[in-house]
């Protein structure tokens, strides 16, 4: 298992279950992660894709904190039971 394979497995449980895992690409402000998750509902996390056992850097663990601050989930998903546990908190 990789990110990769964990990213894909996110973006296909989250479209089975109803929501949307885009891509977040943000020009001129480093360290957003990787993906906007949205639920209906208003349900929104912000997630970061890992390999197994990768830990977030440190723009990456201040740029969490300052979404959390702001009252957003944020999510490291490194495994697919990471993407289980966070789609049962999330989904409809």
């Amino acid at each position: 298992m990789n990110e990769v394979s964990v990213e894909k497995r996110l973006k296909k449980k989250v479209n089975e279950n109803g929501g949307l895992a885009l891509k977040l690409v943000s020009p001129g402000f480093a360290g957003v992660p990787d993906r906007l998750v949205l639920f209906h509902g208003s349900r929104i996390a912000f997630v970061e894709l890992k390999a197994p056992a990768k830990r977030l850097r440190a723009l990456q663990q201040k740029r969490k904190k300052q979404l959390e601050a702001l009252g957003f989930k944020v999510y490291k998903i490194d495994s697919y039971e990471a993407v289980d546990r966070m789609l049962e908190e999330m989904s409809p």
